[in-house]
């Protein structure tokens, strides 16, 4: 199984995974039960945006940090390729208008990932398979 990180998913399980739910965290740790794990580079590109309106704080540089964060065990990082970037425009409806959840949805279709993550609004979405 495949499961792709939210933003908030990989951040906590950098900084603070006792945040993350039993669940969440048994799905990251078993490394046996999972194929990989993936990260969205629109993830970075949000990590990058919560420093620079101080919505979290970090001791290091924040490429460092990234490039630490990014050595997870069996961890995959998947660009914004076109066929993501079209198909994030083009979700089942309903879904809401936050451009990099629609990018994070449209990749965990394309890769046949399943989410994690906290917020209610994807959990909620019924064209792709989540986890917290």
């Amino acid at each position: 199984m495949k499961y792709l990180l939210d933003t908030h998913a990989w951040v906590w399980w950098n900084m603070e995974p006792k945040k993350l739910s039993r669940k969440a965290r048994a799905a990251i740790e078993n490394t046996a039960h999972r194929s990989e794990i993936l990260l969205s580079a629109i993830s970075m590109w949000e990590f990058c945006k919560l420093i620079e309106k101080k919505r979290i704080g970090i001791s290091c540089d924040p490429e460092e940090w990234m490039s630490e964060a990014l050595r997870m065990p069996k961890l995959r990082l998947i660009p914004l390729t076109p066929t993501i970037v079209y198909r994030s425009t083009v979700l089942p409806q309903p879904f809401h208008d936050d451009p990099a959840d629609q990018i994070i949805v449209a990749t965990a279709r394309e890769e046949n990932a399943t989410i994690i993550s906290k917020d209610q609004l994807m959990r909620d979405y019924p064209h792709a398979r989540t986890i917290w």
